[in-house]
Order: structure tokens, then C-alpha cells, then sequence
């Protein structure tokens, strides 16, 4: 709206139209008004594609609404972030986490990473040398998507929570590493850490689900199939790295869930909490599961067994709704 404004004062120049210091006064405090983020619009209920400026560069993401939104009450946020070589509109159909937030009332929001077409990736910290040279500051962006999607929503800045798969996941552990001041916790999925060491400010709860049959991010860590240009933790050594982070007891509990059907896969657990202020450092290990998100259909054969023996979304969403900032 600022444009037409502004647009408006230009066609009155062009024409040799007399523009009165009280008309030129009403057109700058309407394009200051519409410029106002205070005045953006806010989102209703549904799916939105929403674009902003970070830095130099045009980014976007998708966002759900749930359908019991309230715009009087402040709601809790998922930050949902796709793998690589895939996109956000992907990542919607692979999650299924739009029915979880409409069934618990959660805004979904599914960033856009960068690269060339529907392949997009995120500066993870997981490249290392030329590979690593010129990347994006993805936190950055994040930090200045959750700002404009304040001014859009009623967001509960206590309840901002992240997840994601793959190159995702690795995203969500550089992201609770940098700015874990604004995130109430994390779940990643099929995606370990990139960085060396984390320092926290305060406690962040991890849940973090992994197939030992995974061949694009192994279980155990880098093989002989991982490129030269990537690092990354085993699932096992990053867990230990946020337990320790937490102040969590180093002797974890360790159990085995009910299976609901047989398929192939087993579910472990192991679990490291803080008793001083409950934090949670938990390791759910997918036995004969593969590169894919748990409870959801595989979408192609080569990425693995997807178990159907634990719900990512129900699990996520229980470990996430204990935590919030204080």
C-alpha cells in the first residue's frame, strides 16, 4: 500500500500537478501508516505464502493457521525446516504436522532454505571448506522471519519451538545453538549436529529421532559414502553433547516402547535428564528404520523403512507443550 503512495505523488510530479504541503503532510502519514509493521495485516485461519527481506536476499516460507486460531490469545509456534534438495511445500506433505496443528492449535511454519529451483538447502554448519564459503546466514533469517510473522500473528514468544529433517534437523541444532534464547526446545529428525561443541545460556530440551538403517545421515556418524566436505556427529555423540550442554545426569535411562505393529522396527529410548529443573535430553533410536519422518508413509523406496510404531507428530508435540520459556 505504501507504493501506491507513493506512486500517486509521482503520477501528480510527472503531470505538472501543484502538490500542497498539506496534501504532500496526508500522503507521507498514509505511507507511514501503511509501512507501519504494527499495521500489517494479520493472518486468518489457512495456508499462507509469506516473503520477506533478509539482508540482500528475497526469502519465504509456508504458514499454517489452524483452524481454532484465536488472534486474542497468543499461540505456540513450530518451526518445521525441510531437507536438502527439498522445499517447504514438501515438507508439508512428508511431516503431516498441518493435521497436528490443527488438532493442538500450534501456527506451523515451514521455512524456504536456498539454492537453485524447488532444491533448496540450509547453512547448517555441516560443509566444511570452499563448500562452506559464501552461505547464507540462515539464523539470521529465521530470527527476522519469527519479528514479521510477530506482527502478523499473536505469537507466543515463550513457545517457539523447532523441528525438522535431514539437513533440517541439523538446522534446528545450529539454530538452538545461536539464538537458544528464543527456542523452548527442539525435535530433530534424521539429522545430527554439524557443530563441534554448543554453549548454552539456558536449558534446551532435545528429542531427537534416528534410524540405525540410515544411509544419508548413518546413525554412527560419517562413512565411506559421506562426502570429504561434510561433518557431522554420530546420534549417540550428539545427544551426549546436549546432555552435557543441559547439566543433564550422564547415566541415561534406557527403555524399550511397546511395538504397535510388526514391520520391521523396534523402538529404544534413551534418555538423560536434568532433575534440578527437568530438562530432557532424549534419544529415540528407530531399529531398522530408515532416512524418513516416523508415522508418516516413506514417499520413495530409497530412503528406507519408515516405522509405524511411534508417531514423530504425537511425540513431538508432547515433549514440546512441556517447555516453555520463562
Amino acid at each position: 500500500m505504501v507504493f501506491t503512495f507513493v506512486n500517486l505523488a509521482i503520477s501528480f510530479a510527472i503531470q505538472g500537478t501543484y502538490i500542497s504541503p498539506t496534501m504532500a503532510l496526508v500522503l507521507y502519514s498514509n505511507a507511514l501508516h501503511f509501512f507501519d509493521p504494527a499495521a500489517a495485516k494479520q493472518l486468518p485461519p489457512g495456508d499462507h505464502f509469506v516473503n520477506i527481506m533478509s539482508g540482500k536476499l528475497k526469502r519465504s516460507c509456508l504458514v499454517h493457521i489452524p483452524k481454532n486460531y484465536n488472534p486474542s490469545n497468543p499461540s505456540p509456534i513450530v518451526l518445521i525446516f525441510h531437507g536438502a534438495g527439498t522445499n517447504a511445500a514438501m515438507t508439508v506433505k512428508f511431516t503431516g504436522m498441518n493435521k497436528k496443528s490443527d488438532e493442538e492449535g500450534f501456527i506451523a511454519v515451514y521455512p524456504n532454505g536456498t539454492g537453485t529451483g524447488p532444491f533448496l538447502t540450509w547453512n547448517a554448519g555441516v560443509l566444511q571448506g570452499d563448500m562452506a564459503s559464501g552461505k547464507p546466514d540462515d539464523v539470521a533469517f529465521i530470527v527476522q522471519l519469527l519479528e514479521d510473522l510477530s506482527m502478523q500473528i499473536n505469537l507466543d514468544k515463550k513457545r517457539i519451538y523447532a523441528t525438522g529433517i535431514s539437513n533440517g534437523a541439523m538446522m534446528c541444532y545450529k539454530l538452538a545453538s545461536e539464538i537458544g534464547s528464543k527456542i523452548a526446545a527442539i525435535a530433530p529428525v534424521a539429522g545430527t549436529m554439524g557443530l563441534d561443541e554448543v554453549h548454552l545460556k539456558k536449558p534446551l530440551p532435545v528429542i531427537h529421532f534416528h534410524g540405525t538403517e540410515d544411509t544419508f545421515v548413518p546413525f554412527n556418524g560419517p562413512n565411506s559414502r559421506t562426502p570429504k566436505f561434510m561433518k557431522f556427529k554420530s546420534a549417540e555423540d550428539t545427544a551426549l553433547v546436549w546432555a552435557k550442554a543441559n547439566n543433564c545426569d550422564l547415566r541415561c535411562k534406557e527403555f524399550d516402547s511397546n511395538s504397535l505393529v510388526d514391520d520391521g522396527t523396534k523402538i529404544k529410548n534413551k534418555l538423560y535428564t536434568n532433575s534440578s529443573n527437568g530438562t530432557e535430553v532424549h534419544l529415540v533410536i528407530i531399529e531398522g528404520g530408515g532416512h524418513t519422518w516416523p508415522g508418516m508413509p516413506a514417499m520413495v523406496n530409497f530412503i528406507g523403512k519408515s516405522t509405524k510404531n511411534i508417531s514423530a507428530n504425537d511425540k513431538i508435540w508432547e515433549f514440546f507443550k512441556k517447555y516453555q520459556l520463562h
